[in-house]
């Protein structure tokens, strides 16, 4: 995901600086994706008082539809996603998305085209944990009803989540698309040397020829 143009008119909502709100929207994300202010406007009116201002209600309330406005902007499915995401399912697999996020993913995704695709759903603003933490992982198998040893986790490596993976018996596979490298990503673990795959739809190659279950 990049954060748009759009985000701007959150701080215009607030009436802040921009480029001070994006240092504090940076610095507190893994507080923000563990649900550490409370709900989505107590988050948002923490941010507002980190940037120095103490909006009304209402501009509170403005800010958010911005906000969930520009997350909605951003958020824009892989072209592969959704065929890939049947083929799987095809095959007799479960599958599950495991994000860390704030509150808007969870409000965002049973509008997308992959909604119905999904079998289970663990967000870190939920569950209280981001990855790599287990929790957030258990959460998901458990969701699934498998164990860790027989899943498959395909991540871009943000929040070191494929080293989290693997810690807990996963098969790990790191999506490593071109255009991932101008991506927001938080604490990356770019010396990742396990399996690698550049678009979503080598995953359903890489199933055909793995004789042991895996979702």
């Amino acid at each position: 995901m990049r954060r748009g143009p759009a985000h701007r008119a959150v701080a215009e909502a607030l009436g802040c600086d921009p480029d001070a709100l994006v240092e504090v929207l940076d610095r507190s994300y893994y507080d923000r994706a563990r649900g550490g202010y409370g709900s989505a406007e107590e988050t948002m009116r923490w941010l507002a008082v980190q940037v120095g201002v103490w909006p009304s209600r209402r501009r509170v309330r403005t800010a958010l539809a911005a906000r969930w406005a520009a997350m909605s902007a951003d958020t824009v499915l892989r072209p592969d996603a959704v065929a890939t995401l049947r083929a799987l399912r095809h095959r007799g697999l479960r599958t599950a998305v495991v994000s860390d996020c704030t509150h808007e993913l969870p409000e965002l995704l049973p509008a997308l085209p992959v909604a119905g695709l999904l079998d289970a759903c663990a967000y870190s603003v939920q569950i209280g944990a981001c990855k790599p933490h287990h929790a957030i992982y258990l959460e998901a198998c458990a969701r699934l009803g498998a164990p860790p040893s027989e899943c498959l986790y395909v991540g871009d490596g943000g929040s070191q989540e494929l080293t989290g993976a693997v810690e807990l018996g996963m098969t790990a596979v790191r999506l490593d698309a071109p255009d991932l490298s101008h991506h927001l990503v938080f604490n990356p673990e770019p010396e990742w040397a396990g399996p690698t795959v550049t678009a979503l739809w080598e995953l359903v190659r890489m199933v055909d020829r793995t004789p042991v279950p895996v979702g």
